[in-house]
């Protein structure tokens, strides 16, 4: 019998894991969510969220394929992927605080460490040519009353948004509104941040501007209490998808207020799903209009990935 402490997945800080994505190419995940259970490698959608965003409309954002897609159109070249253009700076606020059995995150959504690129994309940015997001950045008013103390159990299905990064900012799944990869097709900025219809910035996939990125470093928390790190073991050796749970996550030692401690997180990857992709514990709902679903919705899971 396990320790209460060690659940599925546990790191072996002694395994050679490689950096199987250093060159920067990655797989598409068009269209790899379920809705009947979790499965490594998709996005375990809650149903309800599903249907309301196949019924609704689609949103302004990517409309053509970029020349950053690759071996006929199953991988992209991060590499060759542009970003939309500008460096706007934001006043951020955000707290973090622990009473009990409560994790209290508040935060106005706007990234505390970084700038921005200019959002809408106008059209003199070539960025419009693929992405013509028409959304402006504007600050929030968002608190988590996270669990502090989540209870490891089944997986259970996800929405839109999945958790809230120590930047401030939003983190939402994996998908566009097309239920199409959203880090091979959306052009972000060059923090791989953007905004929703109301005016919510967010990332789907890991920041270039979240410098620690270390399986030990938690850089966000999701919207079950677990906490949310960094794919590095150490240099040349990088976790993917291959190497954590179906819902994207591990067991290993992280810093948690200063001690080290060991529990279940979920890692952030190069490669998709990106991150959360269910959840291992109760989650909150998202607060105010951060649930990434307003401006998404997805098709019908295709059978074969079922």
């Amino acid at each position: 019998m396990q320790s209460p402490l060690v659940q599925g997945y546990v790191l072996d800080t002694s395994k050679q894991y490689g950096d199987t994505y250093e060159n920067g190419v990655l797989p598409v995940g068009d269209s790899k969510y379920t809705t009947s259970g979790a499965k490594k490698g998709y996005v375990y959608a809650c149903s309800q969220y599903v249907g309301s965003m196949v019924s609704g409309q689609a949103a302004a954002g990517a409309s053509v394929r970029g020349p950053w897609f690759v071996h006929d159109d199953t991988k992209y070249d991060t590499g060759k992927k542009i970003s939309v253009s500008g460096n706007v700076s934001w006043k951020g606020d955000f707290s973090n605080t622990v009473s009990g059995s409560v994790r209290r995150i508040s935060t106005n959504d706007l990234p505390l460490n970084h700038t921005t690129g200019t959002f809408p994309i106008t059209t003199t940015d070539p960025a419009y040519s693929y992405d013509r997001n028409p959304n402006s950045i504007s600050a929030q008013s968002f608190t988590y009353s996270l669990n502090s103390n989540p209870q490891y159990g089944d997986p259970q299905c996800v929405g839109g948004q999945v958790g809230v990064m120590l930047t401030g900012v939003a983190l939402f799944n994996a998908f566009d509104a097309g239920g199409r990869d959203a880090g091979a097709w959306e052009v972000q900025d060059h923090c791989s941040g953007h905004p929703e219809k109301q005016g919510s910035y967010h990332y789907h996939t890991l920041s270039e501007c979240i410098k620690d990125v270390s399986v030990h470093t938690i850089i966000g928390y999701a919207l079950d209490g677990f906490p949310i790190t960094g794919p590095t073991v150490s240099t040349g050796n990088v976790l993917t998808t291959n190497d954590l749970d179906e819902c994207h996550g591990i067991t290993s030692m992280v810093m948690i207020g200063g001690k080290e401690k060991t529990t279940y997180h979920y890692v952030m990857t190069k490669d998709f799903p990106y991150s959360v992709s269910c959840f291992r514990a109760t989650p909150i709902q998202p607060p105010g209009q951060a649930q990434g679903g307003a401006a998404q919705r997805m098709p019908p899971p295709h059978v074969d990935h079922l």
